[in-house]
């Protein structure tokens, strides 16, 4: 499992970036620290702060609890507005941190944060869709899906609908899923490819099937983690959908671990180790540890494939978590972000992947990193 040494590395570090970081500064934002304005409403905060908010609801410090409000206190007013969140982008990525909200209200009891939810699912209602009834990933990306936004939005969809709307949601937020897997899933190694335009017009779509030519990891791993998290939040009445998430779970899974490497970590582009300019990334790896040891964790998935999900975790621990030289622990091998079009052309292809930059200290791997490590301590408890 997890070491006591390792545990208090851990812990050192998750405190030094909370201690060093605010709402107009987060320490664990390159994007954000690399760019020129002000911090805003975005899905790696969201990251890093479910994350934390997990490292609470295991542990009971209140020093996590404390830390994640104060966090989102910087963003939500008392009125229920979310500081630079703007509805009309029709952005999913922005989505990603109404779950947190569900989590924070829900331990607080805080009208504002229950104000605030309501901006979401508004969006949601609002949201442009394509003809089989997904939501578009962003306005800007009209008529295309990717496997991020299942992640940024379904889990908050599933939550709000169950908790707060009697359900009447929920099989929508469900065929998603089964249109993701219709047109997006590869019958050959049954991995997923990163997009998806429906009008197959984008230069870097398909013409036939409209899918992008890669099996990007991180996707992948935002996927994995999608399934799981969405299926936990479904109420048990919904037995066919439950299982049949817990289905796509567990075929991703076996479609997965043909191609973990020795180390327990997986390629940037999972099923091309032999191109010399692969390389072992942290944040899918990290995403795809997490799902295994959840699923395990709750029944979806057999215990070997939790054991494959340590194998992840202790991979990542080995080859990329360090002290430097002001003995503070630094995470490396997160590429820093990919996607599909854009002014940047960015066309799915190997090059494309293997040009962006790989970072040090991101959330997009810390968190992740951290909701596999809170899940391999409830294993540890029950076990």
């Amino acid at each position: 499992m997890v070491n006591d040494n390792t545990a208090l590395m851990l812990e050192k570090y998750l405190r030094f970036l909370l201690d060093n970081s605010d709402s107009e500064h987060p320490k664990w934002n390159q994007e954000n620290l690399r760019g020129t304005k002000s911090n805003d409403w975005n899905y790696v905060d969201a990251c890093m702060i479910k994350a934390v908010l997990s490292m609470y609801d295991y542990t009971k410090d209140k020093y996590y609890l404390k830390a994640a409000e104060s966090f989102l206190s910087g963003f939500v007013s008392e009125d229920g507005s979310v500081r630079t969140y703007d509805i009309e982008e029709f952005n999913l990525d922005h989505i990603s941190g109404a779950s947190n909200l569900i989590t924070i209200y829900e331990l607080t009891g805080k009208r504002k944060y229950r104000k605030a939810i309501e901006l979401f699912k508004e969006q949601l209602k609002r949201m442009p869709r394509t003809n089989e009834g997904n939501f578009w990933h962003k306005k800007i990306y009209p008529n295309q899906v990717w496997l991020d936004g299942l992640y940024m939005a379904q889990p908050f969809y599933m939550e709000y609908e169950t908790r707060y709307n009697k359900m009447q949601g929920c099989k929508d937020s469900f065929m998603q899923f089964c249109n993701v897997e219709k047109r997006m899933k590869d019958p050959k190694t049954g991995l997923y490819y990163h997009g998806y335009d429906e009008s197959k017009e984008m230069y870097w779509a398909n013409p036939k099937t409209g899918c992008s030519p890669n099996f990007w990891l991180r996707a992948i791993g935002w996927f994995a983690v999608s399934l799981i998290e969405t299926a936990e939040v479904m109420d048990e009445s919904l037995y066919y959908e439950r299982r049949t998430l817990q289905k796509l779970l567990w075929n991703l899974a076996e479609a997965l671990l043909p191609w973990q490497h020795e180390s327990g970590m997986f390629y940037q582009i999972v099923d091309r180790p032999d191109l010399k300019e692969n390389y072992l990334e942290t944040s899918g790896t990290a995403l795809i540890s997490y799902a295994l040891l959840k699923g395990a964790r709750l029944g979806f998935l057999s215990p070997r494939f939790a054991y494959a999900g340590e194998r992840a975790f202790k991979g990542i621990i080995d080859r990329y978590l360090k002290i430097d030289e002001d003995g503070n622990p630094v995470l490396g091998g997160i590429c820093l972000v990919a996607g599909l079009g854009g002014e940047n052309h960015r066309d799915g292809s190997l090059k494309y992947y293997f040009s962006e930059p790989v970072v040090e200290n991101e959330a997009k791997g810390i968190a992740p990193l951290f909701l596999a490590y809170t899940e391999i301590l409830r294993i540890r408890g029950n076990d």
